[in-house]
């Protein structure tokens, strides 16, 4: 197996500047779900609107709290939090593909490998050890 050697400083400035990123971001669009001043979200429920059992505001309130969970996660446990954000955005990108808002769905699907490529990066920490790979 191939030794890889990295600025160690380098590698913790990306992953603190992604875990800030995919922290702090779906904190801000949860909170956001309760006031609408970043963009109205109920647009996006088009689609799902004849599936859910309650109001379309009801169930943005919902997401809000999920995502601003999700957020603090990805703050305290990035490993365990990046996928967590990972998956959701893929979910957000079948609601958003279903409603055929394609563009906003590409750049979610960015974030969401971002969002997976920020837990292998903490993840690979944990095998730094086992392995005696220097990052």
């Amino acid at each position: 197996m191939e030794t890889i050697i990295l600025n160690p400083a380098k590698v913790n400035m990306v992953k603190n500047i992604l875990r800030c990123t995919f922290g702090i971001l779906p904190i801000i669009t949860g909170i956001d779900k309760f006031f609408d001043v970043l963009v109205d979200w109920d647009k996006y429920l088009t689609p799902l609107v004849k599936y859910i059992p309650f109001s379309p505001y009801t169930f943005m309130m919902i997401v809000g709290v999920i995502e601003i969970i999700a957020g603090i996660i990805v703050l305290i446990i990035p490993r365990v939090g990046a996928y967590i954000v990972a998956l959701w955005l893929l979910g957000i990108v079948i609601v958003l593909v279903w409603g055929m808002y394609f563009d906003i769905a590409a750049r979610d699907l960015v974030m969401a490998i971002s969002t997976f490529c920020l837990g292998e990066l903490y993840s690979f920490k944990q095998k730094e050890n086992k392995e005696k790979v220097l990052i």
